[in-house]
């Protein structure tokens, strides 16, 4: 229904949100009410009062508008002064429902209208409103878009299509990268004596043929599988394109010996020695930009929470060679002395493969032949000398080239990764071994969320959707949608006005009068 256009701020008198109120009043009032169970009295509030709730709005708007001064001159950012002027509405679909919205637009031949009203509501160039925008984007970092569109429709009574969901996802992380960059972080909230830790892996998402990289796109193109009801061995989907995910955080040293890290992978673990919480801790991925490009970032963080280099900087990894070497480039980039350790998990790994040579799986003889090479590793032997010694075991006992195979996969492990496998002294500084940050960060950032549809992905819906999620998982996302609606309103509206300058629409508001009260 069409709102006409209040010429005067004494047309708006807030009637139509008092009749809705005693209206609701009214009804609370009713017998059938007096017989109605507390829930449905709940809902009864809830349709109603959100009906209160867009009248307000509504009617505020009204006021806004009428109280709107017609201003002597109004330059666009090319200095073409905009002299015709006239009222128009648009509307505006609200968290309460669709309200509308009039504003004088003044007018040039040839170029687009100017509403400096709008610059002031900051309103939005589509139809929905930035608070419900907000609730879409929550929403959708955390849950499917049909389940986000159905509990944002649950909240506000709004039916948003699925497209229209996906769209504003997109728009909503938009600002990502330039929050991070110009973001503020305090060096001096962190530790002096803090670890600067870094963590790196990839995730793989399901994406649609037109949006995987090149050489994978190329090799979907290509394959033809050979049964029809499901892959044969060896056969590969090449459905998915890789997200970049790291981790920067701060945390305090935590000494440790041999001994202590092997309890922690006993049953019930030793809590005597309390694990520092990890401190200014930023957790992103990308499934758009190349790896190369996340790496930076990191770096560039990292840099923000250390400025001086004063502090020890730790990247801990999985084993990647091509990670690995990205690593390396950056830290020759960024000239900044790093230490690279191999996370102990995916050591553990090779070396319960490889003990299953000797011993059948889940025997005691097996658990003990893994646990004497770990503490041999944590304890400062060179990976090298152990390496060689299983190799020995290999060969004395005869074994084939097939039945050591993971004897000989472990081994090249470990003399490959071998300077990276320095945990004596990395439990003496008390760095982290492990990357079970960047594992779980994988696990809730990416897999909980882009797994839940098993419908593939855009890019950029696969990319905004990520960007939500690490907002919401560092615990930025109030920050950064603040930074978002300043730069919306700088798109939006202030890059159109000479200088960047908006002109103010409404007059200076009068001081109430305060009524004096006599005391006796």
């Amino acid at each position: 229904m069409a709102v006409p256009y209040a010429k005067s701020p004494e047309d708006c008198n807030f009637d139509s949100s008092r009749e809705q109120f005693e209206r609701i009043v009214g009804l609370l009032q009713t017998q059938e009410s007096l017989r109605m169970s507390a829930d449905a009295v709940e809902q009864l509030l809830v349709d109603e009062g959100r009906e209160l709730q867009r009248r307000l709005l509504q009617e505020h708007l009204l006021l806004r508008g009428a109280a709107e001064a017609r201003l002597r001159l109004v330059e666009d950012a090319d200095g073409v002064s905009h002299d015709e002027v006239r009222a128009l509405d648009r509307q505006l679909c609200s968290m309460f429902g669709g309200v509308t919205v009039w504003r004088l637009a003044y007018q040039s031949p040839g170029t687009r209208c100017l509403c400096p009203l709008e610059s002031t509501l900051n309103l939005p160039r589509g139809l929905h409103s930035y608070g419900l925008r907000r609730l879409v984007a929550m929403h959708a970092a955390k849950e499917s878009f049909d389940e986000a569109i159905h509990d944002v429709q649950d909240r506000t009574g709004v039916r948003i299509h699925k497209r229209q969901a996906e769209e504003i996802a997109q728009a909503s992380a938009i600002d990502f990268e330039r929050f991070y960059v110009r973001g503020p972080v305090d060096p001096n909230t962190v530790s002096p004596t803090a670890v600067i830790v870094l963590n790196f892996d990839g995730k793989g998402i399901i994406m649609r043929e037109e949006d995987l990289r090149e050489l994978t796109r190329k090799k979907a193109a290509k394959a033809r599988r050979k049964l029809k009801k499901r892959r044969a061995k060896g056969e590969k989907p090449n459905r998915k394109r890789m997200a970049e995910v790291a981790t920067v955080y701060a945390v305090e040293p935590f000494v440790r010996d041999a001994e202590d890290v092997m309890r922690e992978f006993r049953p019930v673990k030793d809590v005597s020695k309390r694990r520092p919480k990890p401190t200014h801790k930023r957790v992103w991925a990308s499934v758009e930009r190349e790896a190369e490009d996340v790496i930076d970032e990191a770096f560039e963080h990292a840099k923000k929470l250390d400025p001086n280099l004063e502090r020890p900087w730790v990247v801990v990894v999985d084993g990647n060679n091509d990670q690995i070497e990205l690593i390396r480039a950056a830290i020759r980039r960024h000239q900044v002395p790093v230490t690279i350790l191999c996370d102990v998990i995916h050591v553990l790994e090779y070396l319960w493969k490889a003990s299953y040579c000797f011993y059948s799986d889940g025997s005691e003889e097996a658990e003990a032949w893994v646990t004497e090479r770990l503490r041999a590793l944590l304890t400062g032997k060179d990976p090298s000398q152990v390496a060689a010694g299983m190799r020995r075991s290999a060969t004395n006992r005869q074994l084939s080239n097939k039945e050591r195979k993971a004897v000989d996969d472990c081994a090249r492990y470990l003399i490959r990764k071998r300077k990276m496998l320095d945990y004596a002294s990395a439990l003496r500084h008390g760095y982290p071994i492990s990357t079970g940050v960047v594992e779980g960060a994988c696990r809730h950032l990416v897999s909980r969320r882009m797994d839940v549809s098993g419908a593939p992905w855009s890019l950029k819906g696969a990319e905004a959707v990520v960007k939500l999620r690490a907002l919401w998982m560092s615990g930025d996302f109030e920050a950064y949608w603040r930074f978002h609606l300043a730069q919306e309103n700088e798109r939006n509206h202030r890059r159109r006005y000479l200088q960047g300058v908006v002109p103010d629409p409404l007059p200076a508001l009068a001081e109430p009068q305060r009524k004096l009260r006599r005391v006796k």
